[in-house]
């Protein structure tokens, strides 16, 4: 394994780019790639080596102005001594010969489906020529691609075109890692959009035939995210062209390449038949955050890769305002936080624990984590919440106009908040710097009409960091009366001290204090309410999210005094739920969420962090009984919604229906408890929506009753790739935990498991690891299925079997025999003799 790369470490490179000219001529085993870069010494460096990156590649010739070079390549790239580099300006010219067909890895060039494509974040561009490969080098490219095939396209505007061949050219300078190149046989979606300047943008979205009319939703989340941009940031797209581009094999989401963004194809394809109301959701945000990295990410981008929340954080902050006003800022402010708390809170709390910005890596693809993007996106938004809206947008401003075209650092992007709104952000800056989730203890004192809280931080120990100091906290908060009444409208309090106090005068009643208001900071709460006070939020609380928590804390009391004590389900948590159950003025989808209860691993996570050692097989019986104990109570309620929310047709994806679906599928859910699935295989065999046919699907296989189900719907969708990831994913995330081992087992010989293809893949085993007592099952055999196929998928995607492996980080929160399973298969997976270092990385870390 290679030696760690540090922050401490960084240098600026030795030389810069003014021009670069690629040139392929495809072949799926035997592409030529030229390229023809003119570089500069940099005066920040005099005298340096020039480091030229380049792993698999067959070097045919190379020369400097002209001259054949002396030096060879090793086996990570190419050393052009100091001593042998002109003092001016030069041109590097190089031949390399790569085979697109046998890189399996899916980063630099590859093929998918007969169609070439990139993947060049973070380290693939040295897998297509030599080229010093990192983000600080930027600079514009010209591209010529020569090959038979219909559909070739790159970076940048249309340069050219002829028989054979199409050249393109991107005047805007952007590091290697942006570089985008498709070519295959392709049909696209075409429209058009008029920035607010006058200028006509050409749009195109690019799909395998068969797929044209899968696109329509994708161009118009397109279109809307352009005019978001111009109408709150200011941001005009700035190329002639954008096209996009849907690959069937990608291990990532998507890639923001400069004019070229391409997806996965399952957050590109939709229709009512195939594609659910959370894959249109999905669609929405991710074509908006590709576009928004046009400025956050491509206009400025970060100087190195530990700087990599500069533009993923922010990029995730702008797509979560986005989906907050094209979908309800309550519901998506509730669904960010639940994303944070059971991804990001279970990394910060473990042997993958990390800062935003971290300061080693061995393989930086293992740091595209939810610490990055979503926490670093957390970090921004109390940015924001400190300086105000104001002071927000006069500080983008200002990094727009200061940083335009150029590689940024953290410090970078902090100095100009400080200089547009004069704040000292020093103490704010431990963000960045300091792994783990604070945790704000909150206690209260009632007396003479005075009511005070004290909040007191803390930041536990992560590896690599024993001691924390205090954070910059932006804590919401407001107080409720005894009459239902806000006597207190919300406060933010900056809880930037060990310990503050907060005191409320002139008060006639003790009321209760509504916190963490709006998710405010990403920070764990601890507060023992008074007796009832939890109910009075859930009743009272003005705050959607404050109120939403209260529920979401009376079902986690109730969960663990069934799963601790063997308690039946707590009256008081049931009559609690009784107006939201009944309260029709509510949006849909918040009644949704209040009525869903916290999944296995929410309830794991709730037991281990208060020092009890979570039981899979408890808490899953728990959960079920808590189900039917919520569906009895209010079985006649249930049936009216599911009812009384009968489909609208003709079938839209827009918000306000997704929120009666989502409530309807809820309550048909709750239901199946008691009726067996009945009223769930009507919904099945009437359901026109890809949505309640495969909410109802899920329904059955938990009543049971999914078998015949389960084949009638592989019959009628065989043909449907991304239908068919879902028909994988929910057998084994349903399975009953005793048989989750055995039906992944059953599936992976099924003739449609293409293991190599990340989608289905992180389907099938995506599900297995989601159904949390059956991965955790006490045999281990969750874990040995898991280690055995990480292994074989290690040899070649190392990549996607790293992030994979993150299934394994919580293994030291269960039992003595369970841990000594999944050690044995982390040390299994570890001590295999061809291990990839993006493997052998992240089960180091788990192991330490």
């Amino acid at each position: 394994m290679r030696q760690p790369i540090r922050l401490a470490d960084y240098t600026p490179p030795s030389h810069l780019i003014d021009q670069v000219e690629l040139t392929f001529r495809l072949d799926p085993k035997a592409t030529r790639v030229l390229s023809t870069i003119r570089l500069r010494p940099n005066p920040a460096r005099p005298g340096a080596d020039l480091r030229l990156d380049g792993e698999g590649l067959t070097l045919i010739s190379a020369t400097l102005d002209d001259a054949p070079l002396a030096q060879t390549p090793d086996a990570t790239g190419l050393t052009l001594p100091a001593a042998a580099l002109p003092d001016r300006p030069f041109t590097f010219a190089a031949e390399v010969e790569i085979d697109p067909r046998a890189n399996t890895a899916l980063e630099g060039l590859y093929i998918s489906k007969g169609m070439f494509c990139t993947q060049c974040e973070a380290e693939g561009f040295r897998r297509i020529t030599y080229y010093p490969d990192r983000p600080d080098v930027m600079a514009p490219f010209r591209v010529r691609i020569e090959s038979g095939l219909p559909v070739l396209l790159s970076n940048g505007n249309p340069a050219g075109r002829g028989d054979g061949w199409a050249e393109w050219d991107d005047p805007h300078p952007k590091p290697a890692y942006l570089f985008a190149l498709v070519a295959g046989d392709l049909i696209a979606t075409r429209d058009r959009f008029t920035t607010r300047s006058g200028r006509e943008v050409d749009l195109a979205i690019w799909v395998r035939q068969g797929d044209e009319d899968k696109t329509a939703y994708a161009m118009d989340a397109l279109k809307r995210s352009m005019a978001w941009d111009e109408r709150v940031y200011g941001r005009e797209y700035d190329l002639d062209i954008f096209n996009i581009v849907a690959v069937d094999d990608f291990n990532m989401g998507a890639m923001e390449n400069k004019g070229l963004n391409i997806f996965n194809s399952r957050y590109v394809l939709a229709s009512p038949e195939i594609a659910t109301d959370d894959d249109y959701a999905s669609i929405e945000r991710i074509i908006a955050h590709e576009y928004f990295h046009n400025w956050t990410g491509n206009r400025i981008t970060c100087r190195d890769w530990f700087q990599l929340s500069l533009k993923e954080g922010l990029t995730v902050y702008r797509d979560q305002q986005f989906m907050a006003d094209a979908r309800g800022a309550a519901t998506q402010r509730i669904g960010e936080a639940l994303t944070l708390r059971s991804r990001q809170f279970r990394e910060d709390g473990g042997p993958l624990a990390h800062p935003v910005r971290p300061e080693a890596y061995v393989e930086i693809n293992n740091f595209y984590t939810a610490t990055v993007y979503e926490k670093g996106a957390e970090v921004i938004r109390m940015l924001a919440t400190l300086v105000g809206e104001a002071g927000y947008a006069r500080a983008l401003d200002l990094y727009f106009e200061r940083h335009d075209g150029q590689a940024c650092t953290i410090e970078d992007w902090l100095r100009v908040f400080q200089d547009a709104t004069g704040r000292d952000l020093a103490q704010f800056k431990l963000w960045y710097a300091q792994a783990g989730t604070p945790r704000v203890r909150v206690t209260e004192e009632w007396k003479d009409g005075r009511f005070r809280l004290r909040l007191r931080q803390s930041v536990p120990p992560t590896p690599g960091q024993p001691k924390k100091a205090p954070m910059t906290i932006p804590l919401a908060l407001g107080l409720i009366g005894a009459n239902g009444q806000e006597v207190a409208p919300t406060q933010v309090v900056e809880l930037d001290e060990p310990e503050i106090t907060l005191d409320f005068d002139g008060l006639g009643a003790r009321p209760v204090p509504s916190l963490l208001r709006g998710f405010s900071a990403p920070v764990v709460l601890e507060h023992d309410p008074e007796p009832g006070a939890l109910a009075h939020l859930l009743a009272h609380d003005t705050d959607p999210f404050a109120r939403w928590e209260a529920g979401r804390r009376l079902a986690l009391q109730a969960a663990s005094a069934m799963i601790l004590d063997g308690a039946p389900a707590d009256p008081a948590w049931l009559n609690a739920l009784a107006p939201i159950v009944h309260d029709e003025s509510l949006d849909p989808a918040f009644r949704a969420l209040m009525l869903r209860l916290p999944e296995d691993e929410t309830l794991a996570a709730h037991l281990a962090d208060r020092e009890y050692t979570p039981d899979p097989d408890a808490i899953h019986a728990a959960r079920r009984a808590m189900r039917r104990a919520l569906a009895e109570r209010f079985a006649a309620d249930l049936r009216g919604l599911v009812n009384g929310l009968e489909r609208v047709v003709p079938y839209s994806p827009d918000a306000a229906s997704a929120g009666r679906r989502a409530l309807r599928l809820t309550a048909l859910g709750l239901f199946a408890q008691i009726d067996r699935g009945e009223m769930a295989e009507a919904t099945f065999k009437a359901a026109d929506n890809m949505t309640e046919q495969l909410g109802a699907l899920a329904c059955l296989i938990d009543a049971g009753r999914g078998e015949t189900a389960l084949a009638a719907f592989h019959d009628r969708w065989r043909h449907e790739r991304l239908v068919i990831d879902k028909w994988f994913a929910l057998q084994t995330s349903h399975a009953r935990p005793d048989c989750a081992v055995t039906t992944a087992q059953g599936l992976t010989r099924h003739p449609d498991f293409d293991w190599t293809n990340p989608n289905r893949f992180r389907a099938l085993f995506g599900g297995l690891v989601g159904n949390h007592a059956g991965f955790h099952h006490a045999s281990g055999a969750g874990y040995d299925l898991l280690a055995d196929w990480l292994i074989r998928l290690d040899a070649r995607n190392p990549q996607f079997a790293a992030r994979m492996s993150t299934a394994f980080e919580t293994w030291r929160r269960y039992d003595a025999g369970r841990q000594a399973r999944a050690r044995a298969a982390l040390e299994r997976i570890g001590a295999h003799d061809k291990l990839s270092r993006d493997m052998g990385e992240m089960v180091e870390r788990m192991l330490e």
